[in-house]
């Protein structure tokens, strides 16, 4: 085991104990990973949304031509 995956595991079991403040802990940056998730997720939803309504208004112009 390289020394500093050591370190670094130590550091991190000394945040998630409170002992540290200078990193998150590990439940914060499962919640910020799940945040993320969530955003992005929002977004596609947001694009469809926003290509359905384009595409409603369109059937709904009355000076758009119907084939």
């Amino acid at each position: 085991m390289h020394p500093e995956a050591l370190r670094n595991w130590i550091r991190q079991a000394e945040a998630d104990a409170g002992e540290r403040h200078d990193r998150p802990t590990s439940e914060m940056v499962e919640e910020n990973r799940r945040l993320r998730d969530e955003v992005a997720e929002l977004r596609r939803a947001n694009e469809i949304l926003k290509a359905a309504s384009a595409y409603f208004a369109a059937e709904l112009d009355p000076t758009r031509r119907r084939s």
